[in-house]
């Protein structure tokens, strides 16, 4: 139990990944790992195309690069006026992310998780807000993948930009009309540390007990 925990608290994303291959034994592991994920019904009314393909990562490329450029200028745009310190952070982060985002053609492999609505149980699909249910059909999957990539020593993250342009992302993989694309995320060995400490809110502040709001702790 100890060692889950350790892979849970070390998940970190990882955007500088080397472009070595990655054995199809670890990345069946991988996919074992999403395929053992909890979906509503047990439906599974998700799939996984791993593109490794020169050509196909090319195109992920081409279409993820503008988008995350947009969203990295607007981010620190949001971050002006920060301390140094917090500042110089934000921007070791982003400049991760330009990294990943020049170099998304040469990394080993891009799991892109797609999933289908009609095979969903979404009970909030009526509800007045936007519906969130179906999600939890597709991204523990995810989840397992990403604890699994940390177990076999390989670096990940997980990212939607591509949605802003999903019809070239379907286009460029294949996908279905009836299918969505909801997570992308590039493995690979990582350069430097790869995975290692977390920083994430505690219980105290996260939880409450019997009604919104009572501390936990």
């Amino acid at each position: 139990m100890a060692e889950l925990y350790d892979v849970m608290s070390t998940l970190r994303a990882v955007r500088k990944l080397k472009p070595d291959p990655i054995p199809d034994d670890v990345l069946d592991r991988v996919l074992q790992a999403a395929c053992w994920a909890p979906t509503g019904g047990n439906a599974q009314p998700w799939r996984v195309v791993v593109a490794t393909s020169p050509e196909i990562k090319a195109k992920l490329s081409e279409i993820y690069g503008p988008e995350w450029a947009k969203y990295a200028t607007g981010f620190m745009k949001m971050m002006e006026g920060l301390p140094p310190e917090e500042l110089a952070k934000w921007e070791r982060i982003v400049a991760a992310g330009d990294h990943l985002a020049d170099n998304l053609a040469d990394v080993p492999a891009i799991l892109v998780f797609c999933a289908n609505p009609k095979m969903m149980a979404i009970t909030d699909a009526k509800l007045d807000r936007i519906s969130m249910v179906g999600g939890g059909s597709v991204y523990p999957a995810v989840q397992n993948a990403m604890l699994a990539c940390v177990e076999e020593g390989l670096g990940c993250t997980l990212t939607t930009l591509h949605c802003l342009r999903e019809d070239d992302v379907k286009a460029a993989l294949g996908v279905p009309d009836d299918w969505a694309t909801v997570a992308l995320v590039p493995i690979g060995y990582p350069v430097g540390k790869g995975h290692g400490p977390i920083t994430r809110q505690p219980p105290a502040a996260m939880a409450y007990r019997d009604t919104f709001g009572n501390a936990w702790g």
